[in-house]
């Protein structure tokens, strides 16, 4: 199987700084691209950000200048650097994978647990 493990969620004051990790483990061949996601509630799911396993990184325009993603392909993880929060970045964010596993072909999707993120004064 394969299986994301999130961390670094937490409750920040605007302004303030949080770092989320996503560690893939399991019968991985290879990874594709990695990425995250938000859901807040009364809000739809929304692409935060991705990067691939060529390093390319694409954002949403809300978080652009404010979030960096990156990877540690050898560590199999992947980080979101969150920086400037705002009260509207409030959610759950679910990291998410595309890769094909050991003695497949094609890609699959996986999803993590989802990790709270609160910005609140």
């Amino acid at each position: 199987q394969v299986q994301l493990v999130e961390s670094g969620g937490g409750l920040v004051q605007p302004g303030g700084s949080l770092r989320l990790s996503c560690a893939a483990s399991g019968s991985i061949f290879s990874i594709y691209a990695m990425g995250w996601y938000r859901h807040a509630p009364g809000n739809q799911r929304e692409l935060v950000a991705t990067i691939t396993s060529g390093g390319t990184s694409n954002y949403a325009d809300s978080v652009k200048g404010r979030f960096t993603i990156s990877r540690d392909n050898a560590k199999n993880t992947v980080y979101l650097q969150m920086n400037s929060l705002k009260l509207e970045d409030t959610a759950v964010y679910y990291c998410n994978l595309i890769a094909s596993r050991l003695g497949f072909t094609n890609h699959y999707e996986y999803w993590g647990q989802g990790t709270q993120v609160t910005v609140s004064s």
